[in-house]
């Protein structure tokens, strides 16, 4: 079983929208390693189901209609504004177990992939990112 403890924890004035397990941290520097700089675009269902998707800088082209949510590993996280509007009240962890990735996601040879888990924000957390504004 995978450990979905976050490592990427905020500074105490933020909430982080999004964050990353020790196993999917692991999986992103080996990529990195591999195919340099790297971002992720949470898929809307389409092809790969829903699902997050981890390509080299750049050859996913991101625009008026994605947001940004943030970094995990220091590496961006996207995803379509309108999905954005399912997900606002939760907080995505992106997590890496046994399992074949999404056809044009990176880890796809690996034998692992990401899986997106949530949570809804606490009240208090919500309250911050009120006063943070939305991405």
């Amino acid at each position: 079983m995978s450990d979905t403890r976050a490592v990427d924890p905020a500074p105490a004035a933020a909430v982080p929208r999004v964050s990353v397990t020790p196993a999917a941290q692991a999986l992103i520097e080996r990529l990195r390693a591999e195919h340099g700089p790297l971002m992720f675009h949470q898929s809307g269902g389409c092809c790969d189901g829903s699902a997050p998707m981890c390509f080299a800088l750049g050859e996913f082209i991101t625009g008026d209609a994605d947001v940004c949510l943030g970094e995990i590993a220091a590496t961006p996280f996207y995803m379509s504004r309108s999905q954005f509007e399912y997900w606002e009240h939760t907080h995505l962890i992106i997590d890496a177990v046994p399992g074949n990735g999404g056809m044009f996601s990176l880890e796809r040879p690996t034998g692992l992939r990401f899986l997106t888990r949530s949570r809804l924000y606490e009240d208090a957390e919500w309250k911050v990112l009120e006063a943070q504004g939305r991405p």
